[in-house]
């Protein structure tokens, strides 16, 4: 059996556990929080392997969660919420790390940051103009442009990191009976 068989074999496998062991929701949930381009109810069920209608019914309650975006009527589009999967990974955060090593994190990402500051001589990744990368060879700019989206997910990252770090000595507080005023 060559490799390629078998490896379709063990992904038809791992399909059809995952139909068996996943409800239609489930299912739904988990194709939506992979999708970032807004996508119809029939193509959704079709990576859920459900119907249409049991697409569509499970978006609709993933939208009423905040899971899930729409936009329009005929037809319906869906696609993940960013600013739930962003909320999420803050509460994991948060309960997964002290604020003590979050703040580490954040600490670093800020020294990072500042680097690319001096390394681009502006203030943010966006500030950077195209006309940055005129007589610089191929090989500078791509290494110019993986800094810069390096420097994005720095800034995202910091974003997130700071807000669970808040979160988690907002969680302290509540445990040891401070107030986050106090």
């Amino acid at each position: 059996m060559s490799d390629e068989t078998s490896n379709g074999g063990h992904a038809g496998e791992a399909r059809a556990r995952w139909r068996e062991e996943r409800t239609t929701f489930q299912r739904v949930y988990d194709v939506i929080t992979g999708t970032t381009s807004y996508a119809t109810a029939n193509e959704i069920g079709e990576r859920a392997d459900c119907s249409a209608d049991g697409a569509r019914a499970a978006l609709s309650q993933l939208v009423e969660m905040g899971i899930a975006e729409r936009r329009g009527d005929r037809p319906a589009e869906y696609r993940r919420n960013e600013s739930y999967l962003r909320w999420k990974r803050i509460e994991a955060l948060a309960r997964e790390h002290s604020a003590a090593e979050l703040r580490e994190e954040v600490d670093a990402l800020l020294e990072e940051d500042r680097s690319f500051q001096e390394r681009f001589d502006a203030p943010d990744p966006n500030a950077i103009s195209p006309a940055a990368f005129e007589g610089v060879d191929h090989e500078e700019i791509h290494g110019q442009w993986d800094a810069l989206t390096r420097w994005r997910s720095v800034r995202e990252d910091l974003e997130v990191l700071q807000q669970a770090a808040h979160r988690a000595e907002g969680d302290t507080d509540s445990r040891t009976g401070k107030s986050a005023s106090a």
